[in-house]
């Protein structure tokens, strides 16, 4: 037993004594988890640059990145000022201080988590695209071979690791030390800012980068027959800088946001159940999460014996979820009491220990990881059946690789759905009788899967580190056999870790969403009576029921706004890959003497044309995610925005998981043939999974990661609202003129933008002027990259 007075309700928390240490214990724990990313990239920096030729390509793809990701950064910052008001204009309820000052917190904190969130995706874009030509230049066999090589990349990812750790875990500490009690409803800002950005760089980065991929593939491998990373063909700088703007500081926003989201909602949930105690304990256990990715770095180690960099990682991860259960277990049995008797009169009568609860739902969230983490192994490495059996299918053709690749997707998603849909019920039965318990059981199953987090984002960011290598080192020529073997490999393993953390992310999206619908029902509850509601329970009981016609209405919608966002995701990759196409054959046409070498390609354009599309094709599906749900909260009530929640929640893990298991698999079937099976390059075979990896370019680097935000921004968003929804819905404070208003006004601009999107034509690059520029001041990329010597 801890010497904590433990807090049984919330009134008036001071935050005093040994929580208050705990907590600036964790703050502490999370600078020097940042202290640790900050040596790493001096250590990262201080490699071999390679030859002067790498260098040149590798600023091309530097220029082009960060041009793209300024662009992005004032597209977005309209939301971010259009948020802020909105968020300060929106009531609260149940705050302990004053309610001008959380507000003014709760707009402060949405920029804060905003700005971490673009930083994190920013820093580690920079440092991916500076990694990467070190990552090349060591891979051959002079300069170390694939130990060095692998030990650079997935240190360069352990920086994004610590970055999003110590800037998320320090975030939340930070808010707990100044409001105390009013926290949740400041947390809700934080979280919000955080996933509203990642969606946005999720989707803007994944319409570049795929839009690019596609066009490398269908023109230069199908059509010209030359290599993806083939100097010669125009769209391979732009399918270089995709890979950073759309997986490094993408999905590095995405997973900082999983992270910052899923504590969030564990704290929320914890100072409902166990007041000052349960706001402390998520800090401490996301403070074992920042020590566990210091050494779970620092311990991924390739072995001359390793048959694959997998088996390091594997080995690096495996070992890191076991530290993190018995650091858990010791901390829970020193911190928590052990009965619910010391809690106060909330749960006199309740059974059960509370260390064991605790231990047993964040080690419930440690296995899904691993769980997880083996599922989609099975179904997108190279040497396990499904993707060999796709391989197999393209002796057939792309029509079968396609349906194969289909098959494995839907399939994948089923069992990926069951062992989450598992491990968010086993979290619940340990709560017992008690929903808030459970709830908050749940929300710690998440933040125990994220106590791996910081190796889960080295594992992401390494998969593009590798394949920006391999396509340095191909663009350069300057690399021996050895190199050129090591680089496949490593691009090989990190398609697979790349598919593993987008099957983590979502698994994390769906307990931090169950975790965030109870918080939803906590803050309905406390409008309700703040309305002077009698029979809250009744009131709820029948709001909430699922028979309920407008519930089902809701249920549907959610289901299927998930369907809409996916589809215009895809197709806005489909309109920007068809510009890319026709301006890299209007290039090999225009200049035969790319071929043989004595013309030049303009990249540039090829850059322009992707960094144009990328920006004015997010705006529609960030514009569904944030006024779908206002427009049912507001037009059909809160139990109906609840149901659309569910919606959301059970389309969503499904498609998000269809999507990226399937794109992975193609894309590790097209490496399989590369590799010399059926055929080899080439190849009718490889021709065919040619055709299949670009089906599943957008599919698995587009939609499919981006619906782990969607989720977790419609939570955030119906959370924030319910107050309104609720107040005026019910009570002396109804007006349902203003409530149809804002219903109607917020469907309007999802049919405005949906119809706008669906009028726009196939692009074709014709609106660029002569000198390449698509006048959307994105054009300093096109400069470096056209001196780049082909």
């Amino acid at each position: 037993m801890s010497g904590t007075t433990f807090a049984a309700e919330g009134g008036g928390m001071s935050l005093t004594g040994p929580n208050l240490t705990y907590v600036i214990v964790a703050a502490v724990i999370a600078l020097v988890a940042l202290g640790f990313a900050f040596a790493l990239v001096r250590a990262v920096l201080a490699t071999g640059k390679g030859t002067e030729n790498m260098q040149e390509i590798a600023g091309a793809v530097q220029e082009g990145a960060s041009a793209y990701l300024f662009r992005q950064f004032k597209t977005l910052g309209v939301f971010v000022v259009l948020a802020v008001v909105l968020l300060f204009v929106l009531p609260v309820h149940g705050v302990e201080g004053s309610e001008t000052l959380v507000k003014l917190g709760r707009s402060a904190f949405f920029v804060v988590g905003a700005v971490f969130s673009a930083f994190i995706g920013g820093a580690g874009m920079a440092l991916a695209t500076r990694a990467n030509l070190r990552v090349a230049a060591a891979a051959g066999a002079a300069e170390g071979g694939r130990e060095t090589a692998m030990q650079i990349a997935f240190r360069t990812g352990g920086v994004v690791g610590f970055l999003t750790v110590g800037l998320g875990l320090f975030g939340a500490a930070l808010v707990v030390l100044i409001f105390r009690g009013d926290a949740p409803t400041v947390l809700e800002g934080f979280g919000f800012g955080a996933a509203l950005l990642a969606m946005f760089m999720r989707v803007g980065g994944g319409i570049f980068t795929k839009a690019a991929d596609v066009g490398a593939d269908l023109v230069g491998k199908v059509e010209q027959g030359i290599p993806e990373d083939d100097a010669r063909n125009p769209a391979t700088i732009a399918d270089n800088v995709g890979d950073n703007v759309g997986d490094c500081a993408g999905m590095a926003a995405d997973l900082f946001e999983s992270y910052a989201v899923t504590l969030v909602a564990a704290l929320i949930l914890g100072r409902a159940a166990f007041g000052e105690d349960g706001l402390v304990f998520p800090l401490i256990v996301s403070g074992i999460g920042a020590i566990v990715a210091i050494i779970g770095v620092f311990i991924t180690r390739l072995r001359v014996t390793d048959r694959t960099g997998m088996v390091a990682i594997n080995r690096a991860f495996y070992a890191s979820a076991l530290l993190a259960a018995v650091l858990v277990a010791i901390v829970s049995w020193a911190y928590l009491p052990a009965t619910f008797a010391e809690f106060g009169e909330r749960f006199a009568g309740t059974e059960g220990n509370p260390r064991l609860i605790a231990i047993g739902a964040v080690v419930i969230g440690i296995v899904l990881a691993a769980a997880i983490q083996a599922l989609t192994g099975y179904f997108t490495e190279t040497h396990r059946r499904p993707v060999q059996d796709i391989g197999k299918s393209s002796l057939t053709g792309a029509a079968t690789v396609v349906l194969a690749g289909i098959s494995v997707g839907l399939e994948s998603a089923v069992y990926s759905a069951l062992l989450i849909g598992a491990g968010v019920f086993g979290a619940f039965l340990l709560g017992g009788g008690s929903i808030t318990l459970s709830l908050f059981a749940v929300a710690l199953a998440g933040t125990g899967l994220l106590t791996t987090v910081g190796v889960i984002v080295a594992m992401d960011t390494f998969g593009p580190i590798s394949d920006n290598a391999q396509g340095i080192a191909e663009m350069s020529g300057d690399i021996d056999e050895q190199g050129a073997r090591t680089l496949t490999e490593l691009d090989a393993v990190g398609n697979t870790t790349k598919a593993i953390t987008k099957g983590i992310a979502i698994a994390t999206a769906v307990l931090a969403a169950t975790a965030l619908f109870g918080s939803y029902t906590d803050t309905v509850t406390t409008a309700l009576n703040d309305a002077g509601i009698a029979n809250v329970g009744t009131y709820l009981a029948n709001a909430l029921n699922v028979s309920n016609p407008k519930n089902l209405v809701g249920l549907i919608i959610g289901a299927a706004v998930v369907f809409l966002f996916s589809g215009l995701a895809i197709n806005a990759v489909s309109r920007s890959a068809g510009a890319v196409v026709m301006e890299v054959r209007r290039q090999f046409r225009e200049f035969p003497g790319i071929m043989d070498r004595t013309q030049r390609p303009e990249y540039g354009r090829v850059v322009d044309i992707c960094t144009r599309d990328a920006q004015r094709e997010l705006m529609t599906p960030g514009l569904l995610a944030i006024f779908a749900p206002i427009a049912v909260g507001f037009g059909l009530g809160a139990g109906a925005l609840a149901a659309y929640l569910a919606g959301a929640i059970g389309t969503g893990v499904l498609m998000a998981v269809f999507l990226a298991n399937s794109g992975g698999a193609w894309d590790n079937a097209k490496k399989l043939v590369e590799d010399g099976a059926h055929g080899g390059k080439g190849s009718e075979a490889h021709a065919a999974t040619v055709i299949g990896d670009t089906v599943g370019d957008p599919f698995k680097d587009t939609a499919g990661p981006a619906i782990n935000p969607l989720i977790k921004v419609m939570n955030l968003v119906a959370l924030l609202i319910a107050p309104a929804v609720v107040t005026w819905s019910v009570g002396a404070d109804q007006n349902n003129a203003l409530r149809v208003t804002i219903a109607v006004v917020a469907a309007a601009i999802v049919v405005v933008a949906v119809t706008f999107t669906k009028r726009k034509p196939v692009a074709m690059g014709e609106d660029l002027d002569d000198s390449g520029k698509a006048g959307d001041g994105s054009g300093a990329a096109a400069s470096r990259a056209e001196k780049v010597n082909a």
